[in-house]
């Protein structure tokens, strides 16, 4: 396939232990209101109103589950072992079914993200053998990750605890750090560019063609994708991660078919971003 210098605009558009200091392994932010949240949450009241009870299949991988989880009340009521324990500094509050709030999770925005060492483990999300999930809310702003973590026992996904952590206490510290940066620094977003970037996405000339190409620092400016600035998501399927030089860096649309996916690597201490798909 040609290989081209990009110059023209492109639209990128199973008991578990929850105590204490295990670690495993964020408000939400819109950097594009893509989706009407008042229509959303209209949406899913109604959704809300229909028998908790899932076919057997959707058990199987935790995707199907999650998406089902975030959008049903009494789903998500039923999904919860209570009292659940919500860890912080070493100590854990129960906190009562009374107490819990429907949580939406990353429906409203339209999208989530996710971060993997390699391609390996990208399998994982469909993988039925997965027993032990973890989605993570990461506040970028605070230095600060809540984590989720579910466990399938006797076929049923459950949320079992809740803890929450300095984002220096998981094992993507470093790139969490230099994400929120690249996403909120302009120049620094420059200054952590591959030069070039390899580029992989759909023919403007051709919607049933992909078409690969570089892109300079010099126009990258007229490329980047918008990204989340204050929160982003990650799913942990039961990866182990490391102090990995080598981070892909997933934005996955709900129902639109967005898909952006960028590959970093890290070289003398510094990341830098190699590669955009979209």
């Amino acid at each position: 396939m040609k290989r081209y210098v990009i110059v023209l605009g492109l639209c990128v558009g199973v008991m578990f232990s929850c105590g204490g200091n295990k670690t495993t392994g964020g408000q939400e932010e819109v950097s594009t209101d893509s989706m009407d949240t008042a229509t959303v949450n209209d949406s899913m009241e109604n959704v809300s109103a229909v028998d908790a009870s899932l076919p057997k299949a959707a058990d199987e991988l935790f995707d199907d589950f999650f998406f089902n989880f975030v959008a049903n009340r009494r789903l998500q009521m039923s999904r919860i072992h209570f009292p659940l324990p919500e860890w912080k500094d070493g100590k854990a509050v129960m906190k009562q079914k009374s107490e819990w709030k429907m949580d939406h999770f990353f429906m409203n925005q339209g999208y989530y993200t996710l971060i993997f060492d390699n391609r390996k483990q990208m399998d994982l999300l469909k993988d039925t053998s997965v027993a032990h999930v973890v989605v993570e809310k990461i506040f970028l702003d605070k230095q600060w990750v809540k984590q989720y973590e579910f466990e399938r026992q006797n076929g049923l996904w459950m949320l079992q605890c809740v803890k929450s952590k300095s984002s220096w206490e998981t094992m993507n510290a470093s790139f969490i750090e230099f994400y929120h940066k690249f996403a909120t620094d302009t120049l620094f977003q420059l200054e952590s560019l591959n030069n070039p970037v390899a580029f992989s996405g759909p023919d403007p000339d051709d919607d049933f063609k992909q078409m690969d190409g570089v892109i300079a620092p010099d126009t990258w400016l007229a490329f980047s994708p918008e990204l989340p600035q204050k929160m982003i998501y990650n799913i942990v399927y039961g990866q182990n991660y490391r102090e990995s030089n080598h981070k892909i860096f997933l934005i996955r649309g709900i129902s639109n078919g967005l898909e952006i996916e960028m590959v970093f690597k890290r070289q003398n201490n510094r990341w830098k971003l190699f590669k955009l798909n979209t």
